[in-house]
């Protein structure tokens, strides 16, 4: 056979090493077992990162007990606040140069962090964290906020601010896909539009909070 000849349905000759190699299978973690779509996450408290899981990891470690603490499963919990007070005014306490960051519970510090996309990643407020606080008692989602897996999530609009309690990996989520559209000084049309539709799955998925059990 002549040396670059195709076989129908295989590649040939030099061809098999030049093609792109076919994506691995997802695979757990913890254990190895493989993944479908749609699959959940594990905050690593030690190295603050998010580990993939399968179901049966994801069940074992909803018990924050489990691996002395180490692994926590993060929850599906959608949640808006339709009565909160976060205003301009209380925006601009903030100092943060784009129109979203989201807050969440370090439990090893015991203290809230601030994070927002950014051409670089998620980018930490430098802020004193004691002046957040103003924004953050405006909203009843803060004190339902579970350490280390769920975050408060904000965005600016125009006429007010969208507020938000979700699972802290649609966050890094939304860090990642705005690191890589984002062009120029303020992200440009294509990460605008991205931006818009990441939120509006929220807004979506999100059952407003009026108080009481959640």
């Amino acid at each position: 056979m002549t040396v670059g000849q195709d076989t129908p349905g295989r590649p040939s000759g030099l061809r098999r090493f030049t093609a792109p190699a076919p994506p691995r299978p997802e695979r757990c973690e913890l254990c190895g077992a493989g993944l479908g779509a749609g699959h959940r996450h594990l905050v690593d408290t030690d190295r603050r990162t998010l580990a993939c899981a399968c179901p049966a990891c994801a069940m074992l470690f909803e018990n924050p007990a489990s691996a002395h603490g180490r692994f926590r499963t993060v929850p599906d919990r959608w949640l808006a606040d339709p009565g909160h007070t976060v205003d301009d005014a209380a925006w601009e306490r903030l100092r943060i140069p784009v129109g979203v960051v989201f807050f969440f519970r370090n439990a090893a510090l015991d203290r809230f962090v601030a994070l927002y996309p950014s051409p670089a990643g998620a980018t930490e407020s430098e802020l004193d964290p004691a002046s957040w606080q103003e924004v953050l008692d405006r909203t009843r989602l803060a004190a339902l906020l579970q350490p280390d897996v769920e975050a408060l999530l904000l965005r600016r609009e125009d006429g007010g601010c969208a507020c938000y309690l979700v699972p802290i990996d649609a966050c890094y989520e939304l860090v990642g896909r705005m690191r890589l559209l984002w062009q120029g000084f303020d992200g440009g049309a294509e990460a605008r539009a991205a931006l818009d539709d990441f939120f509006a799955s929220v807004a979506g998925r999100a059952r407003p909070y009026l108080g009481g059990a959640a």
